[in-house]
């Protein structure tokens, strides 16, 4: 005689079910944590508060900052760039006289993150205007200055319109602007920083 086949029983399926629901679940825990743990967010009051204060998207703020210096106050490039946002002494002493009721700063001041992020946002407040909003464009002159980015745009090889970079001729800076928003988009996604305002957003 045959002996039937034991079939499986509805206690199986259910543990089953909740064992794979729970795997997934724990995976995209995993997930998320690893992400968060690749792009942290630290100084949150002052990055909202300056964000604010110069009228910009805080994940972009976030997604800068990222980019130059991985949250490190300490940071310091190649270029002679210091702090959070990477800010150039020479860059700091002209902000200086821009920004209204100053106090004198020193060059050691950039490693002190309230005083870098604002006078980065600052920055790149004054970028963005300086290029009708195009963040892209203000990017660019984030990383390679403004002087040489102006040149970019009135060459047709470049730029058609005078306000976007069809072709951007550096390699470092055309990573840096693809970089940059490509963080944005997962500061976005990760932190809702933005609070549903388009402020300093693509155009």
């Amino acid at each position: 005689m045959k002996r039937r086949k034991k079939t499986k029983g509805p206690v199986f399926w259910v543990l089953l079910c909740l064992f794979l629901a729970v795997a997934v679940f724990a995976a995209g825990k995993g997930y998320r944590m690893i992400r968060e743990a690749m792009f942290p967010l630290r100084y949150t009051e002052t990055i909202l508060e300056e964000a604010e204060r110069a009228d910009l998207d805080p994940d972009l703020v976030c997604a800068v900052i990222r980019t130059e210096s991985s949250f490190d106050p300490q940071a310091v490039s190649h270029a002679d760039a210091h702090g959070l946002m990477q800010i150039t002494p020479a860059t700091f002493s002209w902000l200086q006289t821009k920004i209204e009721g100053t106090e004198e700063y020193t060059q050691e001041d950039l490693y002190v993150p309230e005083v870098n992020i604002r006078f980065g946002c600052w920055f790149l407040r004054y970028l963005l205007d300086r290029y009708d909003n195009v963040v892209e464009t203000a990017l660019c002159a984030y990383n390679a200055g403004p002087g040489r980015v102006d040149q970019w745009l009135e060459d047709p090889a470049y730029s058609q319109d005078g306000k976007h970079l069809q072709v951007i001729p550096y390699e470092e800076s055309e990573k840096y602007v693809s970089t940059v928003l490509k963080y944005k988009q997962i500061y976005e996604d990760l932190y809702h920083l933005n609070g549903g305002t388009d402020n300093g957003k693509q155009t």
